[in-house]
Order: C-alpha cells, then sequence, then structure tokens
C-alpha cells in the first residue's frame, strides 16, 4: 500500500516572482496532484474488506505476545490442533478411548502416551488412609475369605439323651472324652470381588 506524497512543488511556485510563469497553475498541476491521490487511495485497503482485496502484514514470530496485530498465518500456526491439544491434555492427562485402541500420539499429534491402569478402575487420591498415594495399586478381582474375616458365628449340633438313642459316640461326648464336629458345607473358592465396571482404552501422558 502506498502513502500519499505531494507531487507538485506548491511552496516553490509561491517564491517565485509574479511575471514568471512557472508561478502560474495549470490544470496539468492539478491533473498532476490528484493524479498522485488517486492512486495513494486506491492502494488503501477498503475497511469493509473483501476475499479478493490484498493485504501485506509481517506474521509475528511464534510465541509473540504483545499489541499488535495478528496475521491469519499467525493464528493458524498458534492455533494447531496439536497446539490446543497440549493445553488440554497437559502431562500427566489420562486419554480414554471407548473404540480406537491407536496410541494418543498418533489420534492427537503430540506427546508421549503409554497404556495405562491394564485391569483397573481409577480412584479420587485421598489425604490419608487406603488411597492416599498416587499410582499405588490396591485390590484384587477375586478374593478368598481367610478364616479372621468370616463373620463370627456358631452351628447348633442337636443329639439325643435317650438312652435307647445314645450311641457310643454320643456317650462319649457327653463324658468330654472326645470332640464333635458339625457338617461341614461350602467350597472355599474365591469369590468375584469386582464393581460395576465397563472396559476401554485407557493411556497416560508421560512426556
Amino acid at each position: 500500500m502506498a502513502n500519499y506524497t505531494i507531487a507538485v512543488g506548491w511552496s516553490g511556485k509561491d517564491a517565485l516572482a509574479d511575471s514568471d510563469a512557472g508561478k502560474v497553475i495549470s490544470g496539468a498541476d492539478f491533473n498532476t496532484e490528484f493524479t498522485a491521490v488517486q492512486t495513494a487511495v486506491n492502494t488503501k485497503a477498503d475497511l469493509a474488506g473483501s476475499a479478493s482485496q490484498a493485504f501485506s502484514a509481517t506474521t509475528a514470530n511464534a510465541g509473540t505476545n504483545t499489541t499488535q496485530v495478528a496475521t491469519t498465518a499467525f493464528v493458524t500456526s498458534a492455533l494447531t490442533a496439536a497446539t490446543i491439544n497440549a493445553l488440554v491434555y497437559p502431562v500427566g492427562s489420562i486419554y480414554f478411548n471407548a473404540a480406537v485402541s491407536t496410541n494418543p500420539a498418533t489420534l492427537l499429534g503430540f506427546g508421549t502416551w503409554v497404556a495405562y491402569a491394564a485391569g483397573r478402575v481409577p480412584v479420587g487420591k485421598a489425604a490419608s488412609g487406603t488411597f492416599d498415594t498416587l499410582g499405588e495399586e490396591q485390590g484384587a478381582e477375586t478374593h478368598t475369605l481367610s478364616i479372621a474375616e468370616m463373620p463370627a458365628h456358631t452351628h447348633t449340633y442337636g443329639k439325643s439323651t435317650t438312652s435307647e438313642n445314645m450311641s457310643i459316640h454320643d456317650i462319649n461326648g457327653l463324658r468330654g472324652a472326645a470332640t464333635t464336629n458339625t457338617g461341614s458345607t461350602g467350597g472355599g473358592s474365591a469369590h468375584n470381588n469386582i464393581q460395576p465396571s465397563i472396559t476401554v482404552y485407557m493411556w497416560r501422558r508421560t512426556a
């Protein structure tokens, strides 16, 4: 875009003697001056703008933080998908995907990601207690109860005390000569220990 520059030396004409023919302002002088004005005005950008209108500007370097006007080239460079995603997913973030197993480094175009918490459900870190250490793994899919974990309970054992129905075993039991066990039941297998869950692909950003 050109700036307007005075084309005719108007002040110089004033210094000439009245008898000097150069002091006379001619139509050619006006034509020269207004042509210069027209050229400058025509090269200025229309404030309304248009798709075909040329506009020149210097694109600032990436990271510039001033009040200068940003060009489309600067904005395009600064607001790439990778840049935006890096702000959304800082290092340490967890990414979930319920359909695609592709590493987020490929999907999102940035960062280093590793598969995370395979077979486990995340839980928020607590200030104290079982979940007070970040990254600590707890729990298991199944669990077999120990005797200490079983509810306290008793079993009733009934037997006849009439002489005609008592066996030698019963008599010994009454005399305190032997212990007597009740019948046994249960298989002792580990029980399911899984909370309601849903399986997804999970990744953690490490860099």
